[in-house]
């Protein structure tokens, strides 16, 4: 059974410095068009933190730590929830070895900022993973942007097949309550350096695109060894 943990601001991920960091890229990727918000700088060195507003997938105590900034409405990080993102939690997070976050870099325009609401207001409920994967689930059926798929109608219907008080998030999700939330992860992100979706960081290590599975692999296994 997956389990998700809320994580103190406490604790940070040791090591993982963006900062040197070994970077790996693909054209398999979505990239912002627009500038960067005017009050974010990105400085020389910065150290990527979980905080209290994270949801952890799995142990965490375990020793790798994946981070993946993403957009719901973007085809290759479909992709990376399909080929790649199934496999890490299957392979590693199930056996203990492997935290996983996800953060959103809604970029993509009202429906990505939207699903990424939702899913905070699963999180209210304690099914933001739950919710995650459904969502991408029914996003990635035509892997198409921009069709007006991601709705309040089928944020509702997801809601309701996963058991959620759907009046509470109906409430939710028309308030916008988490809109602060989406665009504070989206401005950290641009902080860190994220320019692309999917884009993962596996420790000290960051990766742009929908990598094969295998890439991830090895690098988690070298990690643990």
């Amino acid at each position: 059974m997956q389990k998700e943990y809320f994580l103190p601001a406490s604790i940070l991920i040791a090591g993982v410095l963006v900062a040197g960091a070994v970077i790996y890229s693909t054209g398999l990727k979505n990239s912002p068009a627009g500038p960067t918000p005017s009050n974010q700088k990105v400085p020389s060195a910065v150290t990527l933190e979980l905080n209290s507003e994270d949801v952890i997938l799995g142990d965490p105590k375990a020793p790798v730590t994946v981070v993946a900034y993403e957009d719901y409405q973007c085809p290759f990080c479909g992709r990376f929830f399909s080929q790649s993102e199934n496999l890490i939690k299957e392979n590693f997070v199930k056996t203990g070895k492997v935290k996983m976050v996800y953060r959103h870099f809604a970029f993509l325009g009202p429906e990505s900022v939207a699903a990424a609401e939702a899913t905070e207001c699963a999180k209210d409920q304690g099914k933001f993973w739950e919710y995650h994967d459904a969502l991408y689930v029914a996003e990635i059926k035509d892997g198409k942007e921009h069709n007006g798929n991601l709705n309040e109608t089928l944020f509702k219907s997801l809601a309701s097949q996963l058991g959620l008080d759907t009046a509470k998030f109906s409430s939710c999700v028309t308030s916008k309550k988490y809109a602060n939330k989406v665009q504070k992860d989206y401005d950290q992100g641009v902080v860190l350096g994220v320019s692309a979706t999917p884009t993962v960081f596996i420790n000290s290590q960051k990766f742009e695109g929908a990598l094969p599975y295998s890439q991830f692999e090895t690098v988690i296994k070298a990690l643990l060894q």
